[in-house]
């Protein structure tokens, strides 16, 4: 079982953070992260450059130093990309956070028991039969918003919280049936219409991070927001796999699971994610990528996006269309996402790289084709036993995901080798 040490997590997040940062590039000055106009506007300045420079690659054909200024430039324009993207999560989930009031003697409860143990009256209301607790209001809310930051899936996706064990979604399938008759002919029966269903079954996320007791006694920090930040590394890691790959044993069946061909094709049923074929096993072009998205209904069309790992962003990069202007273009302003063929596009890390039948990019409307089931509360429970002189805070949340509407999402798929 992994043990996180307080101090090593902060140190782990500390270098994440950094490294999240955008690395500055010759001719030009690191924008502010706290400055959204200035990150942009160096964004725009990094990829007017990196559009000029690829042109001259591109007739130069074979340049070693123009070769290594592009890599340069696109390993700049990511950086600022992502800072801007962390902005625009951000002020996402500021816009879904829920105003919740706090429960004051149940918060103080909570923290009294994190630090001693010490299970007062008021906090029995969370109790369960096994001691674990659930966390305040507050806390609760502080784990989601925080998950909204850093999981892609579920800024885009549809987000339901249930209460019981699982959600089973009805599909009308059609095929009533109807017919042309005349004044005095007779009405036989018609067909009626068919129904099928899906079932939603939340897994268990759990984090099981640690400190020792004298850290819990002496220390003047605070250990709901140490902990937040410690399950939700944690989480944020676990569901990004899930929500795209997993097979939905004690855990989410992520949507590539559902394209033509995968292992939950026929677990919708609609049917599968209808798959475009790729001509080459290694290589993307701007005429496939305009098939993909045209292969969507268009009025599924208006809330579509592309869903793609960074290493592929950066292959598309570089793509233009007839008239040779290059289909990717950065944010113009805080709150808004880059955009590939007028589409937003999302970073999804967990997304696979272009190689041979792989599924690098996906596209549609994401919030009406996936649903995440979130199981009412995250649970705490102390253990000073296990591990010591460690306390650990064994810490679960039930989390459930599947394609809801298959017709919603199309994939790219690669050719094979």
């Amino acid at each position: 079982m992994k043990t996180t040490r307080l101090l090593a997590g902060s140190m782990a997040l500390a270098a994440l953070s950094s490294a999240a940062r955008p690395q500055a590039i010759a001719g030009t000055v690191r924008a502010d992260a706290s400055d959204p106009k200035a990150m942009i506007g160096q964004l725009q300045a990094a990829f007017e450059e990196f559009k000029k420079t690829n042109d001259e690659k591109l007739k130069a054909k074979a340049d070693v130093v123009l070769d290594e200024k592009v890599q340069k430039l696109d390993a700049a324009i990511d950086g600022f990309q992502t800072t801007i993207d962390e902005l625009n999560a951000k002020i996402a989930a500021g816009a879904a956070s829920q105003n919740a009031p706090r429960d004051a003697e149940y918060s103080s409860a909570f923290q009294s028991h994190f630090r001693k143990g010490s299970v007062e009256a008021s906090l029995n209301k969370g109790a369960d039969d096994e001691g674990g607790y659930l966390a305040p209001i507050e806390w609760d809310r502080t784990i989601t918003d925080k998950l909204i930051e850093v999981s892609p899936m579920r800024q885009i996706a549809t987000v339901q919280t249930i209460s019981g064990a699982g959600l089973k979604k009805l599909y009308n399938l059609h095929g009533t049936g109807s017919g042309w008759v005349g004044e005095m002919t007779a009405r036989p029966e018609t067909t009626t219409p068919e129904f099928g269903a899906q079932t939603f079954v939340p897994g268990e996320l759990y984090a099981n991070p640690a400190a020792t007791q004298q850290l819990l006694d002496d220390a003047e920090v605070n250990l709901e927001a140490w902990l937040a930040d410690e399950v939700e590394a944690e989480f944020a890691y676990q569901e990004g796999v899930a929500f795209v790959s997993g097979n939905g044993t004690n855990k989410p069946k992520g949507f590539l699971t559902y394209v033509t061909g995968a292992a939950n094709a026929a677990d919708n049923p609609l049917g599968a994610i209808e798959v475009t074929a790729a001509a080459s096993a290694a290589g993307l072009t701007t005429d496939e990528l305009i098939d993909l998205v045209y292969s969507l209904p268009g009025v599924l069309a208006q809330n579509a996006r592309f869903v793609t790992n960074r290493n592929t962003l950066s292959r598309v990069r570089k793509l233009k269309d007839a008239e040779g202007n290059y289909i990717w273009q950065p944010s113009v302003q805080a709150g808004q996402p880059q955009q590939l063929l007028g589409h937003p596009v999302t970073e999804m890390a967990a997304m696979p790289n272009v190689a041979a039948s792989a599924v690098p990019i996906a596209f549609g409307d994401f919030r009406r084709g996936y649903l995440i089931v979130d199981r009412t509360g995250v649970r705490v429970l102390r253990d000073p036993y296990t591990n010591k002189p460690y306390v650990m805070f064994y810490t679960t949340k039930r989390v459930g995901g599947g394609v809801k509407d298959p017709q919603a999402i199309k994939a790219l798929r690669m050719a094979a080798a």
